[in-house]
């Protein structure tokens, strides 16, 4: 029983979670479009502020459909922006986006995880002809991050055994179209 009991504490201590460890992982969030949506685009974040990327993802949905909160928090924008319907909730040091949404809510509304915000709106979307949810995470004034995160459906997160906190695994390398192009025939000329 004693030594049970020892093995049960020596597994426990390995297993644990430090309070830093605790501290750095994502919150655990809920999809925004149910059943869970198709992503279209993934995130892919500028090299520079002001450079080109995809700031959130685009997440497959129909015309009208609910849009849920992904975090709880309040609202802090509720209007349209470039012919857009945008809605902002604010969750402390981060804040998630949804567009193009028609809101539900008001600025200073408190939403739960998971609870109605808006519709999803045709027309002013990303992936025209079909109707997609944009959906952004942001920390702080300007740090975009991957809502997927949220969801566990982000990039994979590493922890070789030499280091003490995770890091993001790296992108896989863009290809092209020509990459392993080989002729159809081969001439051999004899001279």
């Amino acid at each position: 029983m004693a030594r049970t009991l020892a093995v049960l504490l020596l597994l426990l201590s390995v297993l644990s979670v430090s309070p830093a460890d605790a501290a750095d992982a994502d919150p655990v969030g809920h999809w925004p479009l149910t059943p869970e949506p198709e992503v279209v685009v993934r995130f892919d974040p500028p090299a520079d502020p002001w450079g080109s990327g995809h700031r959130g993802v685009d997440l497959l949905g129909r015309p009208g459909q609910t849009v849920l909160a992904a975090l709880p928090g309040r609202v802090s924008f509720a209007g349209s922006l470039a012919g857009r319907g945008v809605l902002v909730v604010d969750h402390g040091s981060t804040r998630t986006t949804y567009e193009p949404v028609a809101a539900t809510v008001a600025v200073g509304d408190e939403v739960v995880a998971g609870g109605p915000i808006g519709r999803l709106q045709s027309g002013a979307s990303h992936c025209t002809p079909r109707t997609c949810l944009h959906w952004g995470w942001i920390e702080g004034a300007d740090t975009y991050l991957d809502p997927l995160r949220l969801v566990g459906a982000g990039p994979v997160r590493l922890l070789p055994l030499w280091r003490d906190r995770p890091v993001d695994a790296a992108p896989l390398p863009q290809r092209s179209a020509y990459d392993g192009w080989r002729p159809l025939v081969t001439l051999r000329l004899a001279w």
